[in-house]
């Protein structure tokens, strides 16, 4: 639910409101851009890293990244994480 909202604040907040949310500058926003479209839209499966997790949510959401892409995205990379930690966890007992 957290990354949802903040790709609709990326979405529909406008510019200014997202940068001052973020605390980024001009250069700072424009570095983040170009690093989420270096690494692709592949960088919402880190969703849930603490940190660059919300901004990449957001950047989602600013540059208009399909819905159901990154639905599909943020879901497979949190569910992954989830596995992996049980995983674990079961290995421990």
């Amino acid at each position: 639910m957290g990354s949802l909202t903040n790709y609709a604040l990326g979405y529909w907040a406008s510019l200014v409101v997202v940068k001052k949310w973020l605390r980024m500058s001009e250069s700072d926003f424009l570095r983040a851009e170009q690093r989420f479209i270096k690494y692709g839209m592949l960088s919402l499966c880190f969703a849930w890293v603490p940190i660059i997790g919300d901004p990449l949510t957001v950047m989602a959401g600013v540059l208009r990244v399909r819905l159901q892409w990154f639905l599909i995205l943020v879901t497979a990379g949190k569910l992954l994480r989830y596995v992996g930690i049980s995983y674990m966890v079961l290995q421990v007992n």
